[in-house]
């Protein structure tokens, strides 16, 4: 490709300089016939007059056809030996004044044709050696009569012309090989610069453009975890009035719980959605591909937006499938679910379609609605964090803006295109291509777990004093019996003070990841392993987002949990934790 651009430049730069040629051959020429006028007839100097101004004139018009026209890299060789048949023409018309001015009875006049002829050699290095062959022609054609005439005459002077002649070529030749060398080198050292100076640009550009994303990013991020800090401050503020005026009636309480309950889960399922973006930067989540029986995930798909629809009073239509697809089953039906709640959320009236159409061997899975369409030049933003069109007040009962974000780094980790269509006010289509497979798929598994209730003993570090304080509580009333500390050290020594009143096991360690001094929940968990004198399993409850952290924290291979928790969640990975663990020790593991 970039010998092909090389090769171009070159044979521009040998058009460019034919404009050159055309001065000298016109002084030139003049010049010569007005010193041969005497010993050449008038009418051979006037028809070799005609001749240089008409192939003058050819050239000129070629070169200004070969600037003005588009060329393909095929086409530019036919204009490189156009351009050295031209030069092989003209080397032969003056090669002719050279024949004609072969007169060695008339030294003035020989003398004068041999300088003649050797000028016009020598400047064919710096005009034509862009294409060597243009240069070659022009040289030999110049040089053949003249030297015809040479052998022919015979003599001392013709040999002492002859020897001349032949060094003249031998130098013109090796300078044209130098300067060819040296353009092709100058040629391709501009097109690299060219190439650097555009990467630089579009660097520069993707660099800016993720400053304004970032921005945005954070302007967003910044609102939306203000909005629930905020609500959960003023009923902070409305509990310890209410404290102030003395006993809280229960049914107070209950409100007041229920709606810090909620605003928590509005900021729980910002954080997670941060999360899981993080998380999919970071190349943590691993696919699990697999057969995936598109009848059973569209009737999950159903009967999950079945009430929604009801609600809003939508239609809701699934097309039946009986294809089978290539994919991770879980992801596959986050995207769609995302993708569907996209379009319920938008849409006002009419209805959502969800169905597939084979594409050779491929399924594209298609979600249509009814909603107010996005404007072509708006949609490759919808699927930026925080970006969402029909939300510029940020309310919060209309999604965060995160969804079709995930999307976009789930559809591309799965490696299934992404594609969308709208029409304003008519609607939208969103749709996945999948891989079609030809097997059965199995059943798409229930990961509804029934709740457990155990009570075991649990080691816990957390160097923050007020989180400490609040999860020891919990994790009392639940029943556990607990160690705690704000480090292992500490850990260890509560633990053996226990020890020395009884006996004290230890089932489980719930750690921090971030500790103070530097440590890290990782740390924690094989001191603490070390201590006991056996491996215990461990859940690492952690507050970063950084794909480098959640990279980092994942590689230990314990349970990673993700701030804020709920206290069920926390309770659900302690029990799958102690269960796997069971199970492990049942199974000889």
């Amino acid at each position: 490709m970039q010998e092909d651009k090389i090769r171009e430049a070159l044979v521009e730069l040998l058009y460019r300089n034919s404009y050159g040629v055309v001065a000298s051959n016109v002084v030139i020429s003049l010049a010569a016939a007005s010193v041969l006028r005497s010993a050449v007839p008038a009418s051979w100097l006037i028809g070799w007059l005609g001749a240089v101004y008409l192939l003058t004139a050819i050239r000129v018009l070629a070169a200004r056809r070969f600037f003005k026209r588009v060329r393909e890299p095929t086409s530019v060789l036919r204009w490189a030996w156009l351009a050295a048949a031209f030069s092989c023409v003209s080397g032969l018309l003056w090669g002719m004044l050279g024949w004609v001015g072969f007169r060695p009875e008339e030294p003035i006049l020989f003398s004068f044709t041999a300088v003649v002829l050797t000028g016009l050699i020598c400047g064919t290095v710096p005009s034509l050696s862009a294409f060597p062959p243009a240069l070659v022609g022009s040289i030999v054609a110049t040089m053949l009569p003249f030297t015809v005439r040479s052998i022919t005459n015979g003599g001392d002077i013709s040999g002492a012309y002859l020897a001349l002649l032949a060094g003249l070529l031998t130098i013109n030749l090796y300078y044209c090989r130098t300067t060819y060398r040296m353009l092709h080198e100058s040629i391709r050292l501009r097109l690299e610069n060219v190439e650097l100076v555009s990467h630089l640009q579009e660097e520069r550009d993707r660099a800016q453009a993720a400053d304004r994303a970032k921005t945005r990013f954070l302007a967003a991020a910044s609102h939306d975890l203000r909005q629930p800090i905020h609500a959960l401050s003023l009923l902070i503020a409305t509990l310890a009035a209410l404290g102030h005026r003395g006993v809280v009636q229960s049914g107070d309480a209950r409100d007041l719980a229920g709606k810090a309950k909620s605003i928590v889960g509005n900021l729980s399922a910002l954080l997670n959605g941060l999360l899981d973006i993080s998380r999919l930067d970071a190349g943590v989540v691993t696919v699990a591909r697999e057969t995936v029986n598109l009848s059973q995930l569209f009737n999950q798909l159903s009967n999950e937006f079945a009430p929604e629809a009801k609600d809003r009073g939508l239609d809701w239509r699934v097309v039946e499938s009986r294809l089978h697809v290539d994919s991770d089953p879980m992801m596959l039906k986050r995207v769609l679910g995302n993708l569907l709640s996209n379009a319920f959320r938008y849409t006002r009236s009419g209805g959502v379609l969800l169905g597939c159409r084979r594409r050779g061997a491929s399924v594209e899975i298609q979600i249509w609605d009814t909603g107010p369409g996005i404007p072509a030049d708006q949609q490759a933003m919808i699927f930026e964090e925080f970006v969402q069109l029909q939300n510029p007040a940020r309310d919060r009962t209309q999604g965060l803006g995160l969804g079709l974000a995930i999307v976009r780094r789930t559809a591309a980790l799965l490696q299934h295109p992404l594609k969308l269509v709208s029409v304003v006010d008519r609607g939208s289509m969103f749709s996945v291509t999948v891989p079609q497979a030809s097997a059965v798929a199995p059943p798409l598994p229930d990961h509804s777990a029934p709740p457990a209730d155990i009570a075991i003993s649990i080691m816990v570090v957390e160097d923050e004093g007020d989180v400490l304080d609040v999860m020891v509580r919990l994790l009392t009333l639940q029943g556990h019996r607990v160690y705690a500390g704000r480090s292992a050290a500490e850990v260890q020594q509560i633990h053996a003070e226990a020890m020395a009143t009884g006996d004290a096991p230890v089932d489980l360690i719930v750690t921090d990841y971030r500790l103070g001094g530097g440590a890290t929940g990782q740390d924690a968990i094989e001191a603490l392993c070390a201590y006991i004198g056996r491996s215990l399993p461990a859940i690492i409850v952690t507050g970063d987002t950084s794909p480098a952290r959640i990279k980092e924290a994942s590689a230990s291979g314990h349970r990673i949990l993700h701030k804020p928790i709920a206290g069920e969640q926390l309770n659900e990975a302690i029990v799958a934790a102690y269960v796997d663990r069971k199970q492990s020790i049942n199974s000889g593991c």
